[in-house]
């Protein structure tokens, strides 16, 4: 039976062709009284089309009498290679109105056209019906390569190629199974059953992913409809061990060094794998630390080395480590060769911060900040003596003589106590044996009268809804009353403060009262629900610390689903429906593939896994016991983005 493509007509509506044999009815027999007999064929001439060589197609026809009077058959002649008559054998005669039916064959031996005739002679004359129809040969199906050797392969990857099969022959061949055979062997992208028409050919790949070393055979044997033996594609590859780095020595060490100076080191590198490998980077990491000697990209062979050196210059005393960091395509892509060194200096002190500044400072207070000194360098050093000077400026929590250990550190107050308003400056004295024996450390400081200073803040900052997962923000500000306020810190608190944050502010911040800062408030909730925080604002202010309050909510996230409905086919038979989906470009739909079917009696589906944010393009497809039909018309979906 030739199949038909079906063309859609309406929105999501399947319309079907089906073939009809149109038969004129004789109407009733009209009393002839005189005229001789007139023998008419039905059909006039009949047309077998492609009948595939070795196969037998037949087709029924009539004659019948429209005279006047009775005829008689005498002979039956088919002419034509191919084609025979059975059903009716001559002679025979023909009342009026009588009709004889036969069925007319045609069974080519050889490829291409061929016409005939059937010439009924009769006692009034001779009629012929024509025939025509054409000799196809068997679908033959092809297939290139023929066989596939994949070569080396590295244990656990894979090595995918591409197989084209291809009818050859003349007619349409169905390819019902594929069986694979053979240790690391696999197809996919041939979705069975396969169908094609002559001249068309189908691509899939195979894949060879070997999870041991050693050779491997195997085969591809296609299952052809109607054939009795198999088409093979013989496989063969060979599994081989990555490569593998193996560095000598592991580790490096390279004890002191003194700091200005450089020590080297030499480091091996070999591929111990079974195939070979490529070294695409390497980089020394780690205060003090280099390689030299390699040149990148660099390929090892199974057993090969390659060697480099390790150089450690340390700028300072003290413990350093790194590592040499090795990128390759090994089946250790990351090599990590710990590094360690210690470098060794005289003692040296270094204060944190280098120097310090107190702002706008009330008369009357006494704001305090810490100062901290560590031994940088590679020796004990002994602090003898802390001492502050300049007006307003002290020192406290410092007891002498402290001793460092090398990267140690110690830490004491620095006070500002201005006795009147103004600028003031002074320094802290340090007096050591380290390197820097007379370390001084600046000190700045403004003072002003002393005033009530309040400090307010948004109180309180809603973030509203948030879906899960997601972020939302809200802005709050800080205002001073009264005369600048310095704020030193923010602190969270309350019931969920791990689901708040407080961004734009860099302490000290320094507020005011023309000029309000404002922060941003940004809620990122863990659960469904409501949730709150507090925080809390340390000033200089007289009312310190300054409280707000943050809520928010958090709520579900939406969840997307697609529902297709289409008008049923008018075909008779319709077994079932098809779904397709594809991802919109921006400009065009992608490659459909298939989510699902449908009875032939269900017009609906619900596509239930889509994407925020995603354009998806859908079609539908009608299937009866002849075959797919072609695509529907096309319809969007646009899932709204979170």
């Amino acid at each position: 039976m030739t199949r038909v493509k079906r063309r859609w007509n309406e929105m999501l509506v399947i319309v079907g062709l089906a073939s009809l044999l149109g038969c004129q009815g004789l109407g009733p027999k009209q009393q002839q009284t005189q005229g001789p007999g007139q023998l008419t064929p039905s059909p006039a001439s009949i047309g077998f089309g492609n009948v595939q060589i070795g196969t037998t197609q037949s087709i029924g026809g009539s004659v019948v009498n429209t005279g006047g009077s009775g005829i008689t058959i005498s002979q039956i002649t088919v002419s034509g290679t191919g084609y025979s008559i059975s059903g009716i054998t001559a002679p025979v005669t023909l009342a009026v109105g009588q009709s004889a039916n036969f069925n007319v064959s045609f069974a080519p031996t050889t490829a291409g056209s061929a016409s005939g005739n059937i010439a009924f002679a009769t006692t009034n004359g001779t009629t012929n019906i024509g025939l025509s129809g054409t000799g196809v040969a068997a679908g033959d199906l092809t297939t290139n390569p023929t066989s596939i050797n994949f070569g080396t392969v590295v244990v656990g990857s894979t090595s995918p190629q591409t197989e084209t099969l291809k009818n050859t022959g003349g007619s349409n061949l169905t390819v019902t199974a594929a069986t694979v055979s053979g240790a690391g062997f696999s197809y996919a992208g041939l979705t069975l059953p396969l169908t094609l028409v002559p001249n068309q050919a189908s691509t899939f790949s195979i894949s060879f992913a070997p999870t041991v070393a050693g050779a491997s055979s195997g085969n591809l044997s296609l299952t052809v409809s109607g054939s009795t033996t198999s088409v093979d594609i013989a496989l063969s590859g060979t599994g081989v061990t990555p490569g593998t780095l193996t560095p000598t020595p592991t580790s490096v060490s390279f004890g002191s060094v003194q700091v200005g100076n450089s020590a080297s080191s030499s480091e091996t590198l070999t591929n111990t794998g079974g195939s070979s490998l490529t070294i695409s980077a390497a980089s020394a990491s780690g205060a003090g630390f280099s390689l030299s000697g390699l040149t990148l990209p660099l390929t090892l062979n199974a057993g090969a080395s390659t060697s480099f050196t390790v150089h450690f210059s340390p700028s300072g005393s003290g413990t350093f480590s790194g590592s040499v960091n090795i990128t390759s395509t090994g089946s250790n892509p990351n090599l990590s060769i710990p590094l360690s060194g210690t470098g060794v200096t005289p003692g040296t002190l270094t204060p944190n911060p280098a120097s310090m500044t107190f702002t706008n400072v009330q008369v009357g207070q006494s704001p305090t900040q810490t100062e901290t000194l560590k031994n940088t360098g590679g020796s004990n050093v002994q602090i003898s003596q802390v001492t502050a000077s300049g007006t307003g400026f002290s020192v406290s929590g410092f007891t002498p003589p402290v001793t460092l250990p090398p990267g140690q550190s110690t830490s004491f107050s620095v006070i500002f106590t201005p006795p009147s308003a103004g600028n003031f400056s002074g320094s802290v004295s340090i007096t050591s044996d380290a390197s820097n024996s007379n370390l001084s450390v600046p000190l700045t400081g403004s003072a002003v009268g002393a005033t009530q200073t309040t400090l307010s803040v948004t109180n309180p900052i809603s973030v509203g809804s948030v879906f899960d997962g997601l972020s939302g923000t809200q802005s709050g500000t800080l205002t001073a009353s009264g005369g600048t306020v310095s704020v030193s810190s923010v602190t969270l608190g309350g019931t969920n403060p791990a689901e708040f944050s407080i961004s734009g502010l860099t302490f000290p911040v320094t507020v005011t009262t023309s000029q309000p800062v404002s922060f941003t408030v940004t809620f990122t909730p863990a659960a469904s629900g409501a949730a709150s925080a507090t925080a809390s604002f340390a000033s200089n202010a007289s009312n310190s610390p300054t409280v707000t309050t943050m809520t928010g909510t958090g709520t579900p996230a939406p969840v997307h689903t697609v529902s297709l409905s289409w008008v049923a086919s008018a075909t008779q038979g319709i077994t079932s429906y098809n779904v397709y989906r594809a991802i919109f470009g921006g400009s065009s739909c992608g490659s459909y593939s298939n989510i699902g079917s449908t009875s032939g009696t269900v017009t609906t589906y619900t596509d239930n896994v889509v994407t925020d944010g995603t354009t998806y393009c859908y079609a539908t497809t009608a299937v009866d016991p002849n075959g797919e039909s072609v695509y529907s018309n096309i319809v969007q979906a646009k899932i709204p983005a979170p």
